[in-house]
This record gives C-alpha cells, sequence and structure tokens, in this order.
C-alpha cells in the first residue's frame, strides 16, 4: 500500500503542532508528510535577516523542520541546537532574547535561522537548503515554503486605534496584523500574486489529504489562499481537505468565532470545498452553529478532546494525532 500523502498549511507555532501530531499518527498510519510554510514573518530574528540580508525569513520554516526532525539522540540534539538563541554577552549593548543591538548582533538570533540564511545562500536555493536541513535533522516529512519569495502581509483594520474606534487603516507588516487590537476586515499580500513554490503546488495535486490550521488565522493559515497558483491547486487537488480550528482566538482574531473562522476560508477562496472539521470538544462552544458552518463548506464536524489537561489553550500533539488516525486512516 502507498503512503498516505499529507499536505499541513501554516506557520509558527500551530503548524509545528499539526506536524508534532501527524509524527504521533505514523505508528498506526504510514504517511508520507510535506509542511507548507507561510513566508511573511517580518519579526523578531527572522525580520533582523530578512531586512538586513533579505531572503526568506526562516523562523517558520525552522519551526516545522524541527517538529518533523527525527527520534536519534543525535538528531534530537540538532533539533535542540537550531532552537537555541543566542542571549546577549553582558554589556554587549544587545538585549537577551530581544532584538540584538549594535555591540551584539547575534543576541536574539536562532541558531537554525542563521544556518537555514546560510544554507539558503551557499546552494542558492530555499528549497535546496530546507531538504539539506531535513537531512541533517532526520526529518520525517519535507518543508517547503509556499513562494520562493517573501511576502508582505497588509490588513484593512477596523479601531487598530482605540481612540478611533470606527476608522479603518492599513495596518502593515505580519508583526503588527498579528497583534493588532482591532477587527480585521480584509487581508492582502504584497506583491498581490506571488509565485507559487513548484514543489508546493506539486505535492498538493499529489496529495491525500491537506490540512489546513490550526494556527493565527489571518498570518499563518490564509496567505496560503493569497497565493494563485497554490490556491489554484488545492481547488483542483483530489485529495480530501481537513480544517483543524483554533482552541482560543488570538488578538488578530478577537470576535472571530470559529464559525467566522471558517466563513474566511470561503471567503477568500470561494471554490474551497472541504471535507472534515476538526474541533476540540470543550472549546467549540456552541456546536450546532460550528457544525452549520463546516456543511456550509460540505464538511463534516468531527469533536475530540485535543487541547492539553493543564487548562492552557495549546493543542496536545498526542491527542490532536489519535484524533486525526480514524480520520487520515479512512477508506485506505
Amino acid at each position: 500500500m502507498t503512503p498516505t500523502r499529507v499536505v499541513a498549511f501554516g506557520g509558527g507555532h500551530g503548524l509545528s503542532a499539526s506536524l508534532r501530531a501527524l509524527r504521533h499518527c505514523v505508528p498506526g498510519l504510514d504517511l508520507d508528510i510535506t509542511a507548507v510554510v507561510t513566508v511573511g514573518d517580518d519579526g523578531g530574528s527572522s525580520g533582523r535577516l530578512r531586512a538586513e540580508r533579505g531572503g526568506l525569513p526562516p523562523g517558520d520554516l525552522r519551526q516545522a523542520l524541527v517538529a518533523l526532525a527525527g527520534d536519534h539522540p543525535a538528531t534530537r540534539r540538532s533539533a535542540a541546537l537550531f532552537q537555541h538563541r543566542f542571549a546577549a554577552v553582558t554589556g554587549s549593548g544587545g538585549a537577551a532574547g530581544g532584538s540584538g543591538g549594535a555591540g551584539d548582533p547575534l543576541a536574539g538570533h536562532a541558531v537554525g535561522n542563521l544556518l537555514l540564511h546560510g544554507l539558503t545562500e551557499l546552494l542558492g536555493d530555499p528549497v535546496v537548503a530546507l531538504d539539506h536541513a531535513g537531512a541533517m535533522l532526520g526529518a520525517v516529512g519535507r518543508v517547503l515554503p509556499m513562494s520562493r519569495q517573501p511576502v508582505g502581509i497588509e490588513a484593512r483594520v477596523r479601531g487598530a486605534d482605540p481612540d478611533r474606534p470606527d476608522e479603518v487603516r492599513t495596518v502593515r507588516g505580519q508583526h503588527q496584523v498579528a497583534v493588532t487590537s482591532g477587527t480585521v476586515e480584509s487581508l492582502r499580500l504584497t506583491p498581490a500574486a506571488p509565485a507559487a513554490c513548484a514543489e508546493a503546488v506539486t505535492a498538493v495535486a499529489t496529495a491525500d489529504w491537506l490540512i489546513f490550521g490550526p494556527g493565527s488565522w489571518y498570518t499563518s493559515v490564509l496567505p496560503h489562499l493569497l497565493v494563485p497558483g497554490l490556491a489554484d491547486a488545492i481547488v483542483s487537488s483530489p485529495a480530501r481537505r481537513l480544517v483543524t480550528l483554533n482552541l482560543v482566538a488570538e488578538k488578530e482574531t478577537l470576535g472571530l468565532s470559529l464559525p467566522d473562522h471558517l466563513d474566511t476560508l470561503r471567503r477568500y477562496l470561494p471554490e474551497l470545498k472541504v471535507d472534515m472539521v476538526l474541533a476540540d470538544s470543550k472549546a467549540v462552544g456552541d456546536p450546532m452553529a460550528v457544525e452549520r458552518a463546516a456543511e456550509s463548506l460540505g464538511a463534516r464536524l468531527v469533536l475530540a478532546p485535543v487541547a492539553v489537561t493543564d487548562g492552557t489553550p495549546r493543542h496536545d500533539p498526542a491527542a490532536l494525532g489519535a484524533a486525526l488516525v480514524p480520520v487520515l486512516g479512512a477508506d485506505r
């Protein structure tokens, strides 16, 4: 039997949780995992590298690679190295874990970000660099950017200025959109039509399952739908489609209910059809409203306990993986 080909879209901690959950599925399912990652980050170490040296922001790509790293002690140690951030040297003028400074340019940088940037310069192609880094980590899947060119994220936000709650203004940059205190009314990328990564398009075209979420909806999930070549591939792919909903609203989605999260998918890609929507049984609130929103996309709602048990709003990779096994293994 051929492996079940799964493509997961997202960025940051949400995609990392999804990939770790898929790793937990592997004992019960033969999975071929591909992560397709947003390339709009402009904050922290990634933003500094992007501004100073150009190229793709590496942070979200690094997180995905680490999530897929192999279990051998040596590769786990390498994964820890990828995640290690340089602290400021006392008296250097930098800020530990912050944006660095003229006296300590390494402060705040993750080793994996520097390594990915160096590999891209050395090898001349970010996809080749990611494949090489994946081999270094013994990754049990492939990590691809949604585009070979970095993108900007812009949003029209109502009430970004608390003193002017009815004013709509443009908020620029992934970080600023993610932390906005207003209501996002529309989203766009700059450039407006970035070229899709060809390898990502191929992965989508040959996938058995496409997985969206969890993650920051406006800055990690929806941007994939705004890349024309990727959007076309998602619509035309014969794969089934699964949406994993978030546990709580983030700053950028305050006021956006779980049904609204599903509605925004249709808003930005009207042709999108979904087969399954997975939500935490406690976080879902009114399941009927979510079920109706799921049905409007052609999907069936699946409820399962997928959150960690300590009360924090985080997905438990083992629990999420357990919920995914019967879904991804259906009809296999």
